[in-house]
C-alpha cells in the first residue's frame, strides 16, 4: 500500500519536531484498514504524537466521520492541529484520555499512550461493537504484563494479539458487552 499524502506530511512533521515515537507503517496500514470499514461513525485516538496514526485513519474515513485525538504535549497538539487545519472532521484536543470522554463512545479507538493502555477506564470509551487497537507490544513477551492481562482478559472484550512485524505486535479488541 502506498502511504497517503497526509501520512507523508505527518511523518515530515515528526522529523521536524524530532518526535521518534510515531506509529510504524505496519500499524498505520492496520489503522487505515480498520478506519475504512463500513459503519464507522466516530473515531478516537489517545496519544496523537505528531499525527502519523491520525493521518492514517483520517485518510481512510468517509467525509463527515469525526476523528477526535488527544495529546498531552501542548507543542505537539498545536503542531498537529495546524497539520489538520483544513480537515473539519479531525479534532485535535490537548490533555489526557479524560478529554475524550465527552466525545465517546467510539467505533474505532487507537490507544497509543502508555498510561491509557493500562487504565481500565479506557475500555469504557468504546461503543458496543467498537474496536480498539493498542500498539508498541513485543511479540512473544513471556513476563507478566498488566496491559495484556487487562485487554486480553477483560470480560467485555474479545481480544487478540497480532504480530504486525517480526519485532512488533498490537492488541486488537472488540467490545462485545
Amino acid at each position: 500500500m502506498v502511504e497517503p499524502p497526509l501520512v507523508r506530511r505527518a511523518e515530515r512533521l515528526a522529523q521536524e519536531l524530532a518526535f521518534e515515537r510515531s506509529c510504524t507503517p505496519e500499524v498505520g496500514r492496520l489503522l487505515h484498514l480498520l478506519a475504512a470499514q463500513r459503519g464507522r461513525a466516530r473515531v478516537g485516538e489517545i496519544g496523537t504524537g505528531a499525527g502519523v496514526g491520525t493521518a492514517w485513519m483520517a485518510s481512510a474515513l468517509r467525509p463527515g466521520v469525526p476523528l477526535y485525538t488527544v495529546e498531552t504535549d501542548a507543542v505537539l497538539a498545536t503542531a498537529v492541529r495546524e497539520l489538520f487545519s483544513e480537515d473539519p472532521d479531525v479534532h485535535v484536543l490537548g490533555g489526557d484520555r479524560l478529554e475524550l470522554e465527552a466525545e465517546a463512545p467510539f467505533d474505532l479507538l487507537f490507544v497509543d499512550a502508555s498510561a491509557a493502555k493500562a487504565d481500565p477506564r479506557t475500555v469504557g470509551l468504546l461503543a458496543p461493537g467498537g474496536t480498539a487497537v493498542l500498539d508498541d507490544l513485543t511479540p512473544g513477551y513471556a513476563d507478566p504484563d498488566p496491559v495484556r492481562e487487562l485487554w486480553l482478559g477483560h470480560p467485555h472484550l474479545a481480544a487478540i494479539e497480532l504480530a504486525v512485524a517480526p519485532r512488533a505486535a498490537v492488541l486488537v479488541a472488540v467490545r462485545v458487552r
